[in-house]
């Protein structure tokens, strides 16, 4: 079994050489194989030359935007290369690359898709899990977010749906690959939405979901947050719409797309 470490990056050359020398060590703790998918996404720091020079030591494959495009394209392409550098057996794991995402739970989201899970999430809520770092109002736009989610997108024993560190296994993107082709992330161009939509349309898939605690450690972000507030949030009034649209949404169409395939 071979890890996929899937790292959407762009402006993180200050993290980036302690995060691999991490991710490694996590990997070796765990006695198991891995590569990172690296997709550069047009940044304009000295992060491009670094990942040219971190390949020399770890195992790296590499993806490079001449141009910045955004997270959703940007996980879009790490995710496809995963899936076709993996066997149905291994596992993808995508965790953000500016230190808020430690690499040391690796190791409990690998252990949850042991279990039996399809998708571990690494989760705040559960009992050992937190977040520090965070701002007043970003807590409690969070907390409100995870809220609104659970009453629109109501997934059993899931508390956590904006986080996007998480483990899949390798059978399970191919499968939606296979059944959504270029609309597995329909709504890459709307910020970071695009964590959500890949939940949801897994879940449609049958997917068993288990969350693992862990803390989000916003204290140890040394690069500016990404997020574009208003377009992320129109992405999610888009989701709720496209999910529950009655007349070829998601929901609706899923039965004939799994017929086809």
């Amino acid at each position: 079994m071979t890890l996929y470490i899937v790292l959407p990056i762009y402006d993180e050359e200050k993290n980036l050489a302690a995060l691999f020398e991490a991710i490694a060590a996590s990997c070796r703790e765990m006695s198991v194989a891995y590569l990172i998918v690296a997709v550069d996404d047009g940044s304009q720091d000295g992060s491009s030359a670094l990942l040219e020079h971190l390949s020399e030591s770890y195992p790296l494959h590499l993806i490079t935007h001449k141009m910045n495009r955004g997270l959703g394209e940007t996980i879009r392409d790490g995710l496809e290369a995963a899936a076709d550098l993996s066997s149905p057996n291994d596992i993808i794991v995508r965790l953000d690359a500016d230190c808020s995402h430690e690499p040391r739970y690796i190791r409990l989201l690998v252990g949850a898709i042991y279990e039996g899970a399809d998708i571990a999430i690494a989760s705040r809520f559960p009992n050992g899990g937190g977040q520090e770092g965070l701002t007043s109002d970003r807590k409690w736009l969070s907390k409100i977010a995870n809220l609104v989610f659970r009453v629109c997108f109501p997934l059993k024993g899931l508390r956590e749906y904006t986080c996007g560190y998480r483990a899949y296994r390798a059978s399970l993107v191919k499968r939606a690959l296979e059944v959504y082709g270029g609309d597995f992330l329909q709504l890459r161009g709307l910020g970071f939405c695009c964590t959500l939509e890949k939940l949801l349309k897994l879940q449609l898939l049958g997917a068993k979901i288990a969350e693992v605690p862990f803390v989000l450690r916003y204290d140890l972000k040394l690069s500016k947050s990404k997020m574009v507030f208003n377009v992320t949030v129109m992405g999610y009034v888009i989701m709720v719409i496209l999910y529950h649209w009655p007349f070829g949404g998601w929901k609706a169409s899923i039965r004939g797309r799994l017929k086809v395939t």
